[in-house]
């Protein structure tokens, strides 16, 4: 296990744009907000965002410790690490697997944890030979999957819940964003992006649909603003349905042994 952490939940989707990230910022202050101790690791090495999202100033690096350790980043209760906080945030990542690979394991590895309940962990988009990597080197205790409604995401997002049923990850449920889009003026709704679709993919693997989330703009804003919705509004109701979702996570993953699952490829 890593030094510092008791449980890993990994937050993921099969494709880009369907607001992973911003699940995973909120999903972890929400579990912050029930009382946890909480970390935020950004494993997307090409495009991190989490240090936005979490209001981290530009320009602000780790404090090093010693050559091989270095201490998160404090925000709004949460200790975060993400590549963002290593290099000049416009600078790109060309690199090939191995380095990712490399980064990953340092980022996760040598940043001294502070007795962590839970560490979540947001996985680059997508199923590749990459994200299988990053998934072989972590004691994962559960994963989420983050999908829309539409059937093209549906498509991507079995892809990922097979990805960690080859790894042996238990996928813990589906959050559905995007399940509505509510007028700021009328207060309409509509499900643009269709109805029932994360429904029935956690019927269809045997999880559950741990919480639907709208398609509003403040959500976007307050990520945008470093401010997510669950530290901006925590009394709302977005705070509250993430808060929902953090003890269904909560619960998912006390649920597992003991011990939990370690991440190996079978036969």
């Amino acid at each position: 296990m890593i030094e510092g952490v008791k449980h890993i939940v990994a937050v993921a989707s099969g494709k880009g744009g369907v607001g992973k990230s911003t699940v995973t910022a909120n999903l972890a202050l929400a579990m912050a907000a029930e009382g946890y101790r909480v970390g935020l690791l950004d494993a997307d090495i090409y495009g991190p965002s989490q240090a936005q999202m979490l209001g981290i100033p530009e320009g602000t690096r780790p404090e090093v410790v010693s050559e091989n350790s270095f201490k998160p980043i404090i925000a709004h209760g949460l200790q975060a690490m993400s590549m963002a906080l290593m290099v000049d945030v416009n600078e790109p990542m060309v690199w090939r697997g191995p380095m990712v690979t490399g980064a990953f394991q340092q980022l996760l590895n040598q940043t001294l944890w502070d007795d962590l309940d839970y560490l979540f962990i947001d996985m680059p988009p997508g199923t590749g030979d990459i994200q299988l990597t990053l998934a072989q080197k972590v004691p994962v205790s559960g994963a989420v999957i983050v999908t829309t409604p539409q059937d093209i995401a549906l498509l991507d997002a079995r892809k990922g819940i097979e990805m960690f049923r080859k790894v042996n990850v238990p996928v813990l449920g589906v959050v559905e964003n995007m399940s509505l889009h509510i007028c700021s003026n009328c207060g309409h709704s509509e499900p643009i992006f269709g109805a029932g679709g994360g429904e029935r993919i956690a019927e269809q693997y045997d999880t559950r649909l741990l919480g639907q989330l709208p398609l509003q703009l403040s959500i976007r804003e307050q990520a945008d603003g470093g401010r997510p919705s669950v530290v901006a509004e925590p009394d709302g109701g977005i705070a509250a349905t993430f808060r929902e979702v953090a003890r269904a996570v909560a619960e998912g993953v006390e649920g597992q042994s003991e011990e939990g699952p370690s991440i190996s490829f079978g036969e």
